[in-house]
């Protein structure tokens, strides 16, 4: 049995709280949180402990930590965690700065822990699937990837400060992604961008719109929509075309009933928000961290993955900034 030590009792830190206590290899032994209001729900509901971050760096008993915390404590937590020989399992991203992430992955090579960046669409059942079917031939050499990720509704302004932008935050995922499937690194990308939902997000120095293009060295080009606001629910979805056919992932609904009447077909939205459309995903993604704190496994998603993806962010920006094709 695993002991995990949880750094962060919000949302995101509820979902991985009942995802460690629900495998049957993992304990989940304590919450830290500076609400301690938050910390002390989850510690009463899963009998874990109150520790601070020295107790559990200096406790033997803690085998591994997952990182839920706010984002601008990530890097300094895996050094610690490292420096201390804790497996690690970090929410993205790792930084908003890219130099200081690679400062933080070069501790954890130097003290060869495993590390774990949640990017958790990989471990979607259907994204997955897709790629798999790609990468097995279905559909031959990859030409164009749609993406389209789409919030329901924005967050505050007082987040879009913090976050990094919706680059760095949202599109994130997407870039990684673009990797998942493709399976090379981009050459050049391009993007537009407006704000036509929030103006307080405009003001907040963001855009809430965008179209991302990028070319791959295989001539495969990635198209991805994004949208700060889709008021008809959790947009997600994923189209490949390729030299052979094509291959698809939709949205996933609230439910799969259809009415047919004479105005037509009425069926369900597509799922609320993230917590719904991925609750498979995050169940999917502790499952393979466990597989890699038992020896059974190595990370398949690293500090890499993160570096590369908010490389593709920055490049991003540059692109929308400039209004020039950057070459990566």
């Amino acid at each position: 049995m695993f002991n995990i030590v949880l750094f962060g009792a919000g949302r995101i830190g509820r979902v991985h709280a009942a995802n460690i206590a629900n495998h049957k290899e993992t304990c989940l032994y304590s919450v830290i949180d500076p609400d301690q209001a938050n910390a002390e729900i989850l510690a009463q509901k899963y009998q874990a402990k109150i520790q601070t971050t020295e107790e559990v760096m200096a406790d033997p008993n803690v085998h591994g930590v997952l990182i839920a915390s706010a984002t601008d404590t990530h890097a300094d937590l895996i050094e610690l965690a490292a420096r201390h020989n804790k497996m690690i399992f970090c929410e993205k991203p790792v930084h908003l700065d890219l130099e200081r992430v690679r400062q933080c992955l070069a501790i954890v090579k130097q003290f060869q822990v495993p590390l774990f960046v949640g990017f958790n669409r990989r471990y979607d059942p259907q994204f997955r699937r897709l790629k798999n079917l790609f990468h097995s031939g279905k559909i031959g050499k990859a030409e164009s990837l749609l993406i389209t990720s789409r919030d329901p509704s924005p967050p505050p302004a007082e987040y879009i400060r913090v976050s990094g932008g919706m680059f760095r935050d949202m599109t994130i995922h997407d870039f990684d992604m673009a990797r998942f499937i493709i399976g090379e690194e981009p050459c050049a990308i391009y993007t537009q961008g407006s704000n036509l939902v929030d103006p307080a997000i405009g003001l907040a120095g963001d855009i809430d719109t965008a179209f991302i293009v990028m070319k791959f060295p295989s001539g495969a080009m990635v198209t991805i929509s994004n949208s700060r606001r889709s008021g008809y629910g959790y947009d997600q979805r994923l189209e490949l075309h390729g030299e052979k056919g094509l291959l698809t992932a939709g949205n996933i609904k609230e439910n799969s009933v259809e009415f047919w009447g004479e105005d037509g077909c009425l069926s369900a939205k597509p799922e609320h928000f993230f917590l719904q459309r991925y609750h498979e995903a995050y169940i999917a993604e502790w499952s393979h961290f466990v597989d890699v704190m038992a020896g059974r496994a190595t990370p398949e998603t690293t500090g890499f993955d993160g570096v590369q993806a908010l490389y593709l962010a920055d490049k991003a920006l540059e692109s929308l900034l400039t209004g020039k094709e950057i070459k990566l």
